[in-house]
Formats: structure tokens, sequence, C-alpha cells
């Protein structure tokens, strides 16, 4: 479909839904609800927020994703990601300042999908989603051994460095109980599927250690000792906003729509292949916009589509959103009426699901891989982690681009450079040879853009110079850009003033049409423009004799 919103829940509802499936959406939007609560928890305190906040953000904007997104199956909710950008914005503006970055970032998304973004989000270079994923699957790790080892420390450092050094001056004060509950939570996690795979590990340990450390009171903290009774209620604010600093949230806004827009846009294509599906990226922007402008008015954090919780609605046979409008409802009653038992969870149980997370999106095998290939990937993705790690994502995210997009010209003013040294194929030399005296040819063999528009620029000058006529072959020239179209129309001017006479042959009617708009047309003569080599050379040998 061609329209820019349009939600995959109506254009199924309209073919209708068939009632075995519609049971197995149900079915399997309670199993993700069940998944989706201890990571909803985990993720929110893990943010430096109260638990409920990340459970009224599984709930509205996983409602929202589904009801409005692209996707047949994509599942909505906080996640891993959002953990460093999260403590960040917490941490500089304070939670005041995260509410108003959500919803601008909710806005950046609703116009990446208007202006049709969706599938460029797509294209950002593997080596950087692999670099900034690991650096916040490290980053997620080192948040977790506080409560892992059960320290009594006040306050962490939010600096990689620093915190590490904090842990290690303070080894002498771990607590035995918490190391026992995160090993066994991590345990149960990864192998309770070998035991029953309709029951997610990590909800079955949840439930299990926060019995023992009950039933044998542990001396560990849990989420009651540490943030008090969970909220059943939502609360609608709007938040206190001066226009002025407004500019201040920009950065941290478009960090959360960037890193919102490529992790819910991964797990819609993750997903299509699961279900042989296809989603419509910019009504997914638009929706993952929408859940992000009004979420956090009632108390929620930044959302996204989340990659696990999706493939676990898949492999449960959900496929339709009503799966994922099910999982909202689920939790919202588990907030309602469970919540006076959640807030027992110990800590440490949530710091070793966190750690299975934090692994889980660590991509090492993807990381190790990259080594394996090119240098220049290599450096983005070196680039982009250590900046992640050791700075800031939002610095890591916008520098990686940069230098993705550097070397990228780098790479494509190589291959330019390598086609200008091969350009001659065999079956054109003989053609070439029995050229007269006088006329020179040149081919232009890849796009005229500002990474090769120098290069081409030179070389055509340089050739030209000996000559007295210089047919320029452009059968290749996908487009030519304004920095393409300066140079070309500088060199030509050149060529002119030394009375060359500039032939073009084989132009595409879009490049032609650029050419007519830039003048170069003009500069050349209309009837200096071939649509085929041969009329250039037989007009050229005409000319010649003329000269």
């Amino acid at each position: 479909m061609n329209q820019i919103f349009s939600p995959k829940l109506f254009s199924i509802y309209k073919a209708g839904i068939d009632k075995k499936q519609l049971t197995a959406d149900i079915f399997s939007g309670i199993v993700v609800g069940i998944v989706a609560l201890p990571l909803a928890i985990a993720f929110a305190v893990a943010s430096g927020v109260s638990p409920e906040r990340g459970i009224i953000t599984a709930v509205i904007a996983g409602f929202i994703i589904s009801f409005l997104g692209g996707s047949r199956v994509q599942i909505g909710g906080p996640t891993g990601a959002f953990i460093v950008i999260v403590l960040g914005v917490i941490e500089q503006y304070g939670l005041n300042g995260l509410i108003i970055s959500t919803i601008m970032a909710g806005f950046f998304l609703i116009f990446f999908g208007l202006v049709k973004l969706g599938t460029l989000l797509k294209y950002f270079p593997h080596p950087l989603v692999v670099g900034f994923t690991s650096g916040i699957a490290l980053i997620i790790f080192s948040t977790q051994i506080k409560d892992a080892l059960g320290l009594n420390i006040q306050s962490v450092p939010s600096d990689f460095i620093e915190k590490w050094g904090t842990y290690i001056t303070n080894l002498s004060a771990i607590n035995e109980s918490a190391i026992a509950i995160t090993a066994a939570t991590i345990l149960i996690t990864i192998y309770f599927k070998k035991i029953s795979a309709k029951f997610p590990g990590s909800f079955v340990a949840i439930i299990l250690l926060t019995f023992v450390v009950k039933f044998f009171d542990l001396p560990v903290t849990t989420i009651e000792s540490f943030f008090g009774d969970i909220p059943k209620e939502f609360h609608f604010s709007i938040p206190q906003v001066e226009f002025s600093e407004l500019k201040n949230y920009i950065a941290p806004a478009l960090t959360i729509a960037l890193l919102g827009g490529i992790e819910s846009l991964l797990s819609a294509v993750v997903s299509d292949g699961m279900i042989s599906g296809k989603h419509r990226s910019n009504t997914e922007l638009i929706a993952q916009g929408i859940a992000n402008i009004v979420t956090p008015l009632f108390g929620g954090i930044p959302a996204t589509g989340a990659i696990a919780r999706t493939a676990t609605n898949v492999k449960n046979g959900g496929r339709t959103p009503i799966a994922g409008i099910v999982h909202a409802i689920t939790l919202l009653l588990i907030l309602l009426f469970l919540g006076q038992w959640a807030k027992l969870i110990p800590m440490a149980a949530l710091a070793g699901i966190l750690m299975v997370v934090a692994y889980n999106m660590s991509e090492w095998r993807s990381f190790v891989a990259i080594f394996r290939g090119s240098p220049f990937d290599i450096i983005v993705l070196l680039t982009t982690f250590i900046l992640t790690v050791l700075v800031d994502l939002t610095v890591a995210i916008q520098i990686g681009v940069v230098l993705s997009a550097l070397l990228f010209m780098k790479r494509m003013s190589d291959m330019a450079e390598k086609r200008m040294n091969n350009m001659i194929d065999t079956d054109v030399l003989e053609d070439y040879s029995k050229i007269p005296q006088g006329i020179s040819i040149y081919e232009i063999s890849g796009p005229l853009f500002f990474g090769s528009a120098k290069t081409y620029s030179e070389v055509i000058e340089e050739i030209g110079m000996k000559s007295r006529i210089l047919i320029i072959r452009m059968r290749h020239v996908s487009f030519v850009d304004q920095t393409g179209l300066h140079n070309l129309l500088e060199t030509i001017k050149i060529l002119k003033s030394k009375n060359v006479c500039v032939f073009l042959s084989g132009v595409n009617p879009t490049v032609l049409n650029d050419f007519n708009k830039s003048n170069i047309t003009t500069l050349v003569g209309v009837d200096h423009i071939f649509d085929s080599f041969d009329r250039a050379i037989e007009y050229a040998k005409k000319r010649i004799e003329e000269i």
C-alpha cells in the first residue's frame, strides 16, 4: 500500500479474522504479558525510575503500538537499549526532563514516518548498530553489579571506569545471599526452557526466588525496601515546560527517536522473516511516535518494538495485533490486582534477569565476525562501541553515522579510481583503436557524486586538454548530485575556453534533466548530446574533419 499511515489491525479487521487464529492470538498475548512483566519492572528499575513506570509503559505503549502499528506481530514496551539513555537524561535533567525528551522524540518519530524515512532507518550500517548495541549491553551489565553482589553503595558513579573502581573498592562488603539469588535467577532463566517452553524462565525465577527470599527472610534488598509500595493507579500529568530550555532536550530526544526507530524496524524486519510477512515501516514509526507522546503523560518511559517479546509472540502463535493488545491488557490486570506481591521481588533477581538480557543484546558473535571483514567496518564498530561505553550514546550515534558516511565516501572514491584505471574493456579497445587522431574518449563508470566528482573532473580535464574533441560516455552514470554537476560544469567551461569540443553520450533521462537545470545542456549544446556512443563517434568524425 502507498498510504503513509495504514495500521495493520484495520486492514486485518476488514479482511476478517479466523476464530481459531483469534484464540491463538489471545493465548499468545497472555504468555507475552507474563514474559513482559519481569522485563518491564527490571528495565524501569535499571533506568532509575520506579518499577510501576515500566509496567505502565508496557501497558499504554504496548496497546498503542499494536493498535496503530504497521506490523502484524510487533510487541511494544520498554527495552534494554533505552536504559542508558533514560539514566543519562534523568541524571542531567530529572524526571520532568525525561518526560519532555520522550514526548519530543515521539514527534520526531511521527515526522520520520510522514516524510517516509522508514525505509532509510533500516539502512544504518550493521557495524554501527552492533557497536552501540554491544556498548549498551556492557553498560547494562555494569549497572547490575551493585544489586547482583548486594553491595551497599549509596551512590554509584555514572562514569563507566569510576563505576567499576567503586565496585572493586567495595568487594569486601558483598552479600552472599544476593550472589546466590542472582546466580539462581540466571540459571533458571537460561535453562528452564528445557523443562517447559510454555512458561518463560525469567517469570518462573521471579516467582520462585521471591518466595524463597520471603519464606527464609533472606537479608537482600527488595523492590519494597528500595522503592516502597507499587501504586495501582495511573496518573495523568502534563510536564512543566520552559520553552527557553527546549533546545536542551533536542539531542536526547533525537537519540531516543533514532534508537527507537531503528530498534522497532529491526524487530519488524526480524518478525517479517519469521511469519513471511511484510510490515509497513512508515506506519510503524508513526505509531511508535504516538505511543511515546501519550505514554509519558501517564508516567511511562520511552518505548519501542521489543525483539525478544515479538519473537515470543510469534513462537506462541500470535499472527495479528490482537496478541499485542491482549499482552497490554494482561499487564494492566497484573498491575491492578497483583502489584502488592510484585513489591516483594528481590533486586538481585532483577539484576540476574538484566544480566541475561545484556548477554543476549551483546551480539558478541556479530562483533567478532566484523573483525574478519573490512578495516572500515572495524573502525566504525570500535569507535561506536568505545564512545557508547566511555562517553555517551548520543555522541556515539552521531559520530558513528558521520564516520560511516565518510568511510562510505572513501570507499566510493576508491572504487571510482579503480574504475578509471580499468575503464576500457577489451570489447571497446577495438572500437577506440579506429578513432581518428584528435578525438579522445572518457567513460564515467559510476555515480557522479561528491565522493568521486573531483577525481573524475581532474581526469576529464587532463584527457580533454590533449584533444580537439572529447566524448564523455555516461551510460553507467545512474545519478549526479550538486557537487558532481558543479564540477562537471566548471570542467567543461575550462575545456571550451581551450577550444575543446565536448560531446556527451548515453545520458539517461534523469541525469539529462539535471543537466538541463544546471545549464550543462546549454553549455555543451543540445546537438552535442547523443543517446548512443555510435552516433557520437559518427558525428565526431565529421566534425574533426571540419575543425
